[in-house]
């Protein structure tokens, strides 16, 4: 049985330790949802048929804070997706063991977390998106700061930052950004209070924001490129564009659990995951960009080489954001949200 966001705690807890079949169990804690981790747990299973891959699918933070809750008594053994900087937080807290995958010199030294503790696994960028049957592409909004224009006041849905890598890496940005230029976070958090005025609600979860953007409840948000790929493809109306003036590159990562309870399969996982076979399939069947600097770009799906050739890479002060992102986001829930202007 196959574990999803939306069953309750016992129940997930009894279906990813539950065995029947005599084959081996292990755990992956992912936010990359069911089709790329359904298409892993698939492979994977094909070239290990012992083993039997189960997953808890779930936000980025959440995957954090799970295994935080967990570290006395681990139930994970891979942790698999989330920005870098949320697994930089768990290394410094003991979360991760090393391992350095036999794919570890193809990723490149940056994407690499210290000690062999986590390593860049996929490539992917928060972009800005419209419903594109109520909003031409001309008059959608081409950069960050047209997010702020009067004309997408209360017109704009987001995904709680508590729970998403993906937006507290651009709320981190504009801070980084701020204080990198300015000496000073104050100009990125009057950014973030004329965002928090112009945004109608912030959405725990990903499908409900995709389903009422496609509802037309609300017209705009920033959202992660692989699932706005995903969205399209399914024939949803929701269109994006890249920031003309770059977009904060994510390498999203992989870990080993420390005290995994299956340790050497963990591993074993890993090594598959960044694999040629394995990350092309990724790319091919569940829109990731590889992280593996070694593959060459005619072996990669048209829609991989349009992000290779079209996305702008921006600036980011990285250590800022790892040394900051929490403090940050405790700040803003307490001080922007519901506040701004």
């Amino acid at each position: 049985m196959k574990t999803t966001r939306t069953l309750p705690i016992l129940l997930t807890v009894f279906a990813l330790t539950a065995c029947g079949d005599g084959r081996k169990p292990l755990v992956i804690y992912s936010p990359h949802g069911g089709d790329l981790l359904a298409l892993m747990e698939k492979a994977f299973e094909a070239k290990h048929p012992d083993v039997d891959v189960r997953w808890l699918d779930m936000g980025s933070q959440d995957v954090y804070d799970r295994v935080r809750s967990e570290a006395a008594n681990p139930q994970a053994d891979v942790w698999f997706g989330g920005p870098q900087t949320i697994f930089a937080r768990g290394a410094k807290e003991g979360l991760l063991a090393p391992f350095r995958p036999q794919w570890a010199e193809a990723i490149p030294v940056q994407s690499r977390g210290a000690q062999d503790l986590y390593f860049a696994s996929y490539r992917t960028a928060p972009v800005l998106v419209y419903n594109a049957k109520a909003v031409p592409a001309e008059q959608a909004p081409k950069d960050w700061d047209d997010l702020l224009a009067p004309r997408w006041k209360g017109k704009i849905l987001m995904r709680d930052p508590l729970a998403s890598g993906t937006m507290r890496t651009v709320f981190g940005m504009m801070l980084a950004r701020s204080i990198t230029e300015t000496g000073s976070p104050e100009r990125g958090w009057e950014w973030l209070r004329r965002l928090d005025g112009q945004t109608k609600e912030y959405l725990q979860q990903p499908a409900l924001m995709i389903e009422k953007l496609n509802r037309q409840e609300g017209l705009v948000t920033i959202w992660e490129l692989t699932d706005l790929l995903w969205q399209k493809k399914r024939g949803s109306p929701l269109d994006f564009r890249f920031p003309a003036s770059g977009a904060p590159i994510i390498d999203d990562s992989v870990g080993l659990v420390k005290g995994a309870p299956h340790a050497e399969l963990a591993k074993q996982l890993i090594d598959f995951v960044g694999s040629t076979e394995a990350q092309e399939l990724a790319a091919r069947e569940a829109f990731r960009l590889p992280a593996r600097t070694d593959l060459p770009a005619e072996r990669l799906p048209e829609w991989a080489q349009g992000v290779l050739r079209d996305l702008k890479p921006a600036e980011v002060d990285w250590s800022l954001i790892e040394q900051h992102g929490q403090e940050w986001m405790t700040t803003w829930d307490r001080t922007v949200r519901g506040k701004g202007h």
